[in-house]
């Protein structure tokens, strides 16, 4: 490689300041191509990655166009160079290995264009930070889509096929990037690495947790899917839902949130089932605010996704045989196994999908409450996968459930929005008939966009009667929980710590949290 410019020693703020794009130039700029028209555009890092969404004249349909910074011949070949003598030679010292990474690897960077004996002006040098940044420690070419927080999927279908994304916004959209087979199978090397999995054509399936808490499975290779390797990547906000933002979204209403309330502090067994993006886990970690501030909470998942704000709590997950290694899996059966020895009073079990659905039963039956997420369209449904294959729970042992809450994706005019369909009550078995019996509580009105309670709960009744109360102190007791969630609500407390925090606050001491009711942002003081 011949690089034409002098040598140059470069400033000491060149090695230690980072990028500013509020007093440096921005290092892209939106080149809009022939036949597109420009719809939105936004920075999902400012200054240094633009996301423009275009619409596509001759197909008259909206794309995602990510666009990073533009290199120069020279400035390609320099970074080329330097990605190639970092990987070969980036061995961390015992100072360093303390140090921030992204210090480290710039000045390692700025010490070997010093010995290629090159110079370069600031904005290069800016430009090949960002991209020596965005391979080493950040996602490659996925970094802009992976820090794009309007983004729920990625999705890649094979080799050289444009990536697809589920856009909060504008929903399912098609993208500027794909992948050749060489890169597609490194990406998906890299993947399973960074999950703390193994990929291979010997096993080329994986499902995992990256380590930003994202879902990924993988296919590897031509092996199962005949385009090539492929991915999804299931996004998951930094911060869980609250209930107060699901009461926002619309997704619930007041009354059920203090429905739910109720029934986890009484110790009652939750099931959210739904389809795909129904919103399941998100209900389920938003509900999971209501648990007392002390309680002991063990999950048990085969790939992480429960987010829980409490101290008390034991994450569990399963494991599977290591290749090479004298090592055992771990099953969600062995999980709740050890989970009984822990004296949890909360077990939250992962979506089930097989006979792992055995495990979460079990452990209702065994007096523990417990959450958990299950694909059905409806509770029918949902009793029917349960007492068949591969799931095989007995009707008997599905009746120590009490509360099944029906989650779906629906359309709103144009707009697609999370909504609760319904809730339903587990009666028990009919002595006559041997079915199971169901109590509806709340119902979703379509038309109105209202949830309606049905003026009839099993479960309101048996906390009556566990508690000693009245009617009338059961609905003073739901009237103060909807009163404290739509104040809350209305002083927008969304952040999932002060939601938290004021949840636990009533458990301890409810009257601090009335006395504050209309300016609840006095209890964070």
């Amino acid at each position: 490689m011949n690089l034409p410019f002098p040598w140059k020693h470069p400033d000491q703020s060149e090695i230690f300041t980072d990028y500013d794009p509020e007093t440096e130039p921005a290092l892209v700029e939106a080149a809009i191509p022939e036949a597109f028209d420009l719809v939105e555009s936004y920075w999902v890092d400012k200054g240094r990655s633009l996301v423009c969404i275009l619409l596509n004249r001759h197909i008259g349909q909206n794309e995602y166009h990510l666009m990073e910074p533009a290199l120069s011949p020279f400035e390609y070949e320099l970074l080329e160079r330097l990605h190639e003598d970092l990987r070969d030679t980036l061995i961390l010292s015992d100072d360093e290995m303390i140090r921030e990474r992204k210090r480290v690897l710039i000045e390692r960077m700025n010490g070997l264009i010093r010995e290629y004996g090159v110079q370069i002006d600031p904005i290069s040098r800016r430009k090949i930070e960002y991209y020596i940044l965005r391979n080493f420690i950040g996602w490659s070419r996925l970094e802009g889509l992976m820090k794009d927080p309007d983004i729920e999927d990625i999705s890649c279908d094979g080799t050289n096929i444009p990536l697809f994304l589920y856009h909060r916004r504008f929903k399912n959209i098609r993208t500027n990037l794909s992948f050749s087979e060489v890169e597609l199978n490194s990406l998906g090397i890299s993947l399973a690495q960074r999950s703390g999995k193994h990929v291979s054509i010997g096993t080329p399936v994986v499902d995992a947790t990256l380590p930003d808490g994202s879902r990924l499975q993988l296919t590897f290779g031509k092996e199962v899917s005949t385009r090539g390797t492929s991915f999804t990547i299931r996004k998951f906000r930094a911060e869980p839902f609250t209930p107060v933002e699901l009461l926002d979204l619309g997704t619930f209403s007041p009354e059920e949130l203090a429905y739910f309330w109720m029934s986890i502090e009484n110790n009652k067994s939750l099931l959210f089932i739904g389809g795909t993006a129904s919103g399941k886990t998100s209900s389920l970690n938003a509900v999971s605010l209501f648990i007392p501030p002390l309680a002991k909470v063990v999950s048990i998942e085969d790939t992480r996704e429960i987010t829980l704000f409490h101290e008390n709590w034991i994450a569990s997950v399963t494991r599977d045989t290591i290749a090479g290694e004298a090592s055992t899996s771990i099953s969600m059966f062995d999980l709740l196994k050890a989970a009984m020895r822990q004296r949890p009073e909360f077990i939250l079990v992962g979506e089930v999908r097989g006979a792992e659905a055995q495990t979460l039963f079990q452990a209702m039956n065994t007096g523990h409450t417990t959450f958990s997420t299950m694909h059905a369209g409806g509770v029918d449904a949902a009793i029917h996968r349960l007492e068949n294959e591969p799931l095989n729970v007995p009707r008997n042992m599905v009746q120590a459930l009490d509360v099944v809450s029906v989650q779906a994706l629906i359309y709103r005019g144009t707009e697609r929005v999370r909504r609760c369909q319904e809730v339903v009550e587990i009666a028990g078995i009919d002595p006559g008939s041997g079915n199971l019996r169901v109590n509806t509580v709340f119902t979703y009105d379509a038309i109105h966009d209202v949830m309606r309670y049905s003026g009839r709960s099993l479960v309101y009744g048996r906390i009556m009667e566990m508690r000693g109360w009245t009617q009338a102190r059961l609905e003073e007791e739901i009237n103060e929980r909807i009163h404290i969630l739509r104040a809350m609500q209305e002083q927008k407390i969304t952040d999932y710590r002060k939601v938290s925090h004021i949840f636990h606050l009533y458990a301890i001491n409810r009257n601090t949290v009335m006395e504050s009711i209309d300016t609840l942002s006095r209890l964070f003081s």
